[in-house]
């Protein structure tokens, strides 16, 4: 009995050693890995320049968060092997990395990264700087993804048009953007009475389209300027949401066709 009690003593001591260790005794159940690569990486890009208010960046954070945490979208996310990898940039005068990469696998990773969304505080900026945010997410964002990705979606959300890039560094930018291989696509929020009509000879408040630069030379609506100078790459789409209220509502619909890489 003696020589036995020795020998489960010295097992169970070698077990909680390797435990110690981080290593598992032979007979534990094998940890899986996290894939080496997903097939979504998801950025949301979303405008916080001067005419987005406290309550309407409220109801910007509060629908991304409630996009995550949807059935619908967890559904598209749980169909991924891996989940998708996250992160959410905020952009005005300057870009901002606000939720950093992080794998969604499951409702729990989604409930932590909404909490996040969440938490964001608003950042300080007046104009629209859509080209410094496509340069920002082109050197900083997506060169940090922590492992491949089949397919970059970068979903950008705003009210008014770029009014602090000039023409061809806007088209220089959106380029290099797209080359990376990533799609970009747009949620352009439509405010009746506010921007109805963006672009050269519209009188708008900073995010609206009062341009320190000649850009566009021509009157045109929100979506098709949204279309000629936001979207692109493969499969590209723009979805608008009926004003602040329906963006929770056009988010969780486009989050789906993203993420399900279904075809529009």
């Amino acid at each position: 009995m003696r020589t036995g009690s020795r020998r489960i003593r010295r097992g169970v001591l070698r077990g909680a050693g390797l435990l110690l260790l981080g290593l598992a005794p032979a007979t534990a159940e094998p940890v899986q890995a996290a894939p080496e690569s997903v097939a979504t990486a998801l950025v949301v890009s979303v405008d916080v320049s001067q005419s987005v208010d406290d309550a309407r960046f409220r109801l910007q954070m509060e629908g991304i968060a409630e996009a995550l945490e949807d059935p619908s979208v967890l559904g598209a996310i749980t169909g991924n092997p891996g989940g998708i990898l996250f992160a959410m940039v905020t952009w005005a005068d300057r870009a901002n990395l606000a939720v950093g990469w992080r794998r969604i696998a499951g409702r729990a990773d989604a409930a932590a990264a909404a909490a996040l969304v969440r938490a964001t505080p608003r950042q300080a900026g007046e104009f629209t700087c859509l080209g410094q945010m496509f340069r920002t997410v082109t050197a900083a964002v997506l060169p940090a993804l922590p492992v491949p990705a089949e397919r970059v979606v970068v979903d950008v959300s705003g009210d008014g048009i770029d009014n602090c890039t000039d023409a061809d560094s806007l088209t220089e930018a959106h380029r290099s953007l797209l080359d990376t291989g990533a799609t970009v696509n747009g949620l352009p929020i439509l405010v009746p009475g506010e921007n109805d009509v963006v672009g050269a000879g519209a009188y708008r408040a900073p995010g609206y389209g009062l341009l320190p630069t000649p850009l566009p030379q021509e009157r045109t609506s929100l979506e098709q300027w949204y279309r000629a100078h936001v979207i692109g790459g493969p499969g590209a789409f723009l979805l608008a949401a009926a004003g602040y209220g329906d963006f929770s509502r056009a988010l969780r619909r486009k989050f789906v066709i993203e993420i399900s890489a279904l075809a529009r």
